[in-house]
């Protein structure tokens, strides 16, 4: 790969507060565009089966507006059955929800998979003519009702109806026009998505230059592995458009590989509020491990499928951002109005009320009332922590 020559270095400082910025952060959030505004400003939100505080996907615009009410995040990001799609479920960085705008941009990756060679699983011959049918006659089911969604009570063991529509949904052929019961509710392409974005007219060309500029503008600044991630592009296919995104090079303090930056973010210095809040572990500001490190000095793993003596921080440790900084991490649970903080990590005595803010806020949030510490990594740290949430909670 042919590196250009960059004419802006940043310092690292510079780097991550353009970061926090372009991830919706830090300054002051567009409350008028509410959630549907984040998911336009993040060109992404990635949906995860668990659930602890809430759904990731709930978590994703409470980190950055507060306490929206979790009805309205999930009437924001679904269509009424009967009004078409402002978004849609899709293969991205893993499976997220996406503006509605940016169906077209992803014919490239619809494209690749009717291509696909081989499969996990076997499509039963008709199977897929009889999903489409009983959809068009129908109108929006879940693969239960389009006849079963497992075979028997393995995971992976999908029906015929299960694969078929799972295909037709990469193919582009079938949407997910929202969830009930967190079971995907898949409705006709043509029918959910406006007409004017019903189509697969652009060409592989333009439609990876889209996803290229819209991650640089997602990160604010990254390198070709953090912009190919943001995706799930590969490293040849940035490499063919990067040139032509519009996105700028540049050189960042302690970063060994050149990065590309949001030429907007570039135009005005980031300053504004910053937002202290628990992450969710998928959230698009630290879902990718290297990045985190590089930005922040701060190593996190999601440590939900790995045994439990083996695990460090907890089954879904929370990250703290505060002024800036990841300071520390929580474990949480629910006991009936309790929010549970099973492990808590600071770092040092100064983020202790950081994170006792945070904690009072989530619980806020989901309806507790109060918030039970069972362990804090750092044994002197956790009198001055419960001091502190017995303040705020006064």
């Amino acid at each position: 790969m042919t590196t250009p020559r960059t004419s802006i270095d940043l310092s690292a400082d510079e780097a991550r507060r353009i970061a926090l910025r372009a991830q919706g952060l830090l300054g002051t959030p567009d409350r008028r565009a509410g959630v549907r505004g984040i998911l336009r400003h993040l060109g992404a939100v990635q949906l995860d089966t668990i659930s602890v505080l809430a759904r990731s996907h709930e978590l994703i615009p409470y980190a950055r507006l507060g306490a929206v009410g979790r009805r309205t995040v999930e009437d924001a990001y679904w269509a009424a059955p009967t009004v078409q799609a402002h978004s849609f479920e899709y293969w991205s960085h893993a499976a997220c929800i996406l503006p509605v705008e940016e169906w077209p941009h992803f014919a490239f990756r619809r494209r690749a998979y009717r291509a696909r060679p081989h499969w996990n699983h076997a499509l039963p011959d008709g199977a897929y003519d009889r999903v489409i049918k009983q959809l068009s006659a129908e109108g929006p089911l879940t693969a239960t009702e389009l006849g079963g969604a497992k075979r028997t009570s393995e995971w992976w063991d999908w029906s015929g109806s299960k694969v078929a529509v799972e295909r037709a949904l990469m193919y582009g052929e079938v949407v997910c026009v929202r969830r009930r019961g967190w079971k995907r509710v898949y409705d006709l392409a043509e029918r959910a998505i406006p007409g004017p974005l019903l189509h697969d007219g652009l060409d592989d060309t333009e439609c990876l230059r889209r996803l290229v500029r819209l991650a640089g503008q997602s990160l604010g600044v990254g390198t070709r592995a953090d912009i190919a991630d943001y995706h799930r592009l590969k490293g040849e296919q940035v490499d063919a458009v990067i040139a032509d995104s519009g996105l700028v090079p540049v050189t960042v303090e302690g970063w060994s590989k050149p990065a590309w930056a949001d030429p907007t973010a570039l135009g005005t210095p980031p300053r504004g509020r910053h937002r202290t809040t628990l992450l969710s572990p998928f959230d698009s500001l630290i879902w990718e491990r290297a990045r985190t490190e590089r930005i922040f000095g701060f190593t996190h793993r999601l440590e939900a499928y790995v045994p439990k003596p083996k695990r460090v921080y907890g089954y879904f440790a929370m990250p703290v951002l505060a002024g800036g900084r990841l300071v520390g991490r929580v474990d949480p649970a629910r006991e009936g109005r309790t929010l549970v903080a099973r492990q808590v990590t600071v770092d040092g005595a100064k983020a202790v009320p950081a994170v006792a803010q945070a904690l009072v806020e989530a619980a806020g949030w989901v309806e507790c009332t109060d918030v039970r510490v069972e362990r804090v990594d750092a044994a002197d740290l956790r009198e001055p922590l419960v001091r502190e949430l017995a303040r705020l909670l006064a």
